[in-house]
């Protein structure tokens, strides 16, 4: 028997590289003559680089850059220098996990530090940038990452205004002119599972401002500045990708990514697939056992389990998720090529402790289900003998 091991990171408790290692030792802890084949997995969020480098061989930078509220952090990004290609997660310096839930303050919260790490990369030499958008703390529309990159933005009386987070009404006026210069040449792929607009009830305020800190009573005035600042970006651009899916996407970065840099848009676990040739290599297994932190019945739009199953049901292979909680509307996983879903805790414990402890469960989980198989294949066994 050959499995694959291919999950997503478990966000907040362990990477997917992590996880998969996890579930291959407990695999082997069973029955060391299982073969094995891990492909860490991501969608554009947390998990990207490790995946990338994983599979394409690279290796991790660090340098310091600012977190959503301005503290300074070391923060990392993949490297890989024969293809002059950083891969960067927005995560990394601008990410909710940066953050306690009493520090989200949407007025405050800053890319400054996602645009630190496009810098350092450009100054290495970066020909090409894989950004992915996943798990922003910000709802600044990109103003601070494009600050780092030199652009400037002033209020009505032609102040410059810095760390000005999503108060966007604020701005009055642009200035493209002292842009990083090496941008012009720059290949920019922009790795993404959202498809939100910029604006409106799907719009990045809407569905994404309560989780990084907006309140009921500032979503409007949120959404306001929002709409009255792409207003101002798409005059002085002559483009305006206010709807365009995906320009909603971490707090609005795509909107401005789009606008200034034309990147070019990609579906971040299709592209991780690619990248690690998943549908050739799922012809060489027998079983696929993928996972995340949380699957249910949003996991169908575009998440890492989902897209697995998806890849392996067109070849029949059986497909088992480890979960580190599970929701509504998981029954309808099946029909999309996820066999089963499993929770890797072994018994009641709060989130906390079961995040602290991901790895150790995952082990675990991996050996519980690897006896379960084995049972299965020996009664499977006994009854072909009968």
């Amino acid at each position: 028997m050959k499995i694959m091991i291919a999950p997503d990171s478990f966000k907040g408790s362990v990477s997917s590289t992590q996880a998969a290692q996890a579930i291959d030792r407990g695999i082997r802890e069973v029955d060391p003559a299982i073969e094995t084949l891990l492909l860490p997995m991501a969608d554009g969020g947390e998990g990207t680089v490790d995946a990338i480098l994983w599979n394409r061989g690279g290796k991790k930078i660090s340098c310091f850059a600012e977190d959503p509220i301005g503290r300074k952090i070391e923060a990392s990004y993949g490297w890989i220098a024969e293809e002059k290609m950083a891969i960067i997660e927005t995560a990394a310096a601008s990410g909710l996990p940066l953050l306690r839930k009493d520090e989200l303050d949407p007025y405050k919260a800053s890319s400054f530090g996602t645009g630190q790490l496009i810098v350092d990369a450009l100054e290495r030499g970066a020909e090409t940038i894989v950004l992915g958008l996943g798990g922003s703390a910000t709802v600044d529309a990109g103003v601070g990452l494009f600050q780092a990159l030199g652009l400037k933005f002033f209020d009505a009386q032609q102040q410059e205004l810095f760390r000005i987070g999503g108060k966007l009404s604020r701005v009055a006026s642009l200035d493209a002119s002292a842009l990083h210069p090496r941008l012009s040449s720059l290949k920019l792929i922009v790795a993404s599972d959202v498809t939100n607009p910029l604006l409106g009830k799907d719009g990045a305020t809407a569905v994404f401002g309560p989780q990084k800190g907006v309140s009921v009573n500032q979503l409007a005035e949120v959404e306001r500045g929002m709409e009255q600042f792409s207003r101002l970006v798409a005059e002085a651009t002559g483009e305006d990708h206010i709807q365009k899916p995906g320009s909603g996407a971490a707090g609005g970065i795509g909107f401005m990514l789009y606008s200034f840099l034309h990147a070019e848009v990609r579906n971040g676990l299709e592209m991780i697939a690619e990248i690690s040739q998943l549908e050739k290599r799922l012809l060489e297994c027998d079983l696929v056992l993928t996972g995340e932190g949380k699957i249910d019945g949003q996991s169908l739009y575009g998440k890492v389990p989902v897209g697995i199953g998806r890849a392996a049901l067109k070849n029949n292979i059986p497909v088992i998720a480890f979960a580190g909680a599970v929701g509504d509307g998981i029954e309808c996983l099946e029909e999309e090529g996820v066999t089963a879903v499993m929770v890797i805790s072994d018994r009641p414990m709060a989130v906390e402790e079961a995040m602290m402890r991901g790895e150790e469960l995952l082990f675990e989980a991996a050996k519980r289900l690897m006896k379960l198989l084995t049972i299965g294949i020996k009664f499977g066994g006994e009854a072909k003998n009968e």
